[in-house]
């Protein structure tokens, strides 16, 4: 309730942005300084299949949820 009167966001909407922006970075290869270079290994493309599953499964979930099928 009084996250929806004033506009702030729960704990659960923290956690969705840091999904995304992990999901952001981990498809566009950004990495820091130092680090091995993995972007375009057979490794990363499994991780990109991987990612897109979990992300059709959720979005699959959500949309369950959300009109009752």
């Amino acid at each position: 309730m009084l996250t929806q009167e004033f506009g702030l966001m729960t704990w659960l909407a923290w956690l969705g942005l840091a999904v995304i922006i992990t999901a952001v970075a981990a498809v566009t290869g950004i990495k820091p300084k130092g680090t091995r270079h993995v972007a375009h290994t057979s490794l990363m493309g499994v991780a990109r299949i991987a990612l897109f599953v979990i992300v059709v499964i959720v979005a699959l979930l959500a949309i369950r949820g959300r009109f009752g099928g």
